[in-house]
């Protein structure tokens, strides 16, 4: 039988913290679900930013396009991760990112001020939060320092080491386009 969202979701949480059901079911309260096409944008550069976003099912990619036309990758977004501009969404400013879905996708939406009362309401929903928000905060420190430090061939490795689904999933332009490389030189690293 496959899982709800719901159970998705309590699963994801009760990885850090347990719930009741009637704390779940005010937590779960809280979230939007919202089902998504391939190459539909839930975050569009220049747009308001309101919410964070939960993958339930799918793949989104987040990306900055700078002003000589290159595409930045900033993260893939897989099932049970979260996304979102978070400079956009915490200072109140318009998005600088593109979110968008690599495969049709189902995401939970969670808005900025919904996210407040259910910290306020629950201190082991707030305790979840603050966890998620510092492994975020640890796995962007993690990508700047292999990208400030690592050649392509060992950000490469990490990469297929730990996520080697992802190799199958994402198209090799796209690949190269986080390891911060050309396709060429992605071609040479997978031999």
């Amino acid at each position: 039988m496959e899982d709800t969202t719901q159970d998705i979701l309590r699963a994801h949480i009760e990885e850090i913290v347990s719930l009741t059901d009637d704390e779940f079911e005010r937590a779960f309260s809280a979230f939007t679900l919202r089902r998504l096409k391939k190459h539909q944008f839930v975050v569009q550069s220049g747009g308001l930013v309101d919410s964070e976003f939960f993958v339930v099912k799918g793949l989104l990619k987040a990306s900055f396009t700078n002003e000589q036309g290159r595409t930045h990758i900033l993260q893939f977004a897989m099932e049970n991760w979260w996304v979102s501009d978070y400079l956009a969404l915490n200072r109140h400013t318009y998005a600088a990112l593109d979110i968008d879905c690599l495969e049709e996708s189902v995401v939970l939406c969670l808005s900025r001020d919904t996210k407040a009362n259910v910290c306020a309401a629950s201190h082991k929903m707030e305790h979840f939060f603050r966890i998620k928000t510092g492994a975020g905060y640890v796995s962007l420190q993690q990508r700047i320092l292999s990208l400030m430090n690592d050649d392509a061939q060992s950000r490469y490795a990490q990469l297929l080491k730990q996520y080697p689904s992802l190799f199958q999933r994402v198209p090799k332009a796209l690949i190269a386009a986080y390891l911060g490389v050309s396709r060429e030189t992605l071609s040479r690293l997978s031999r």
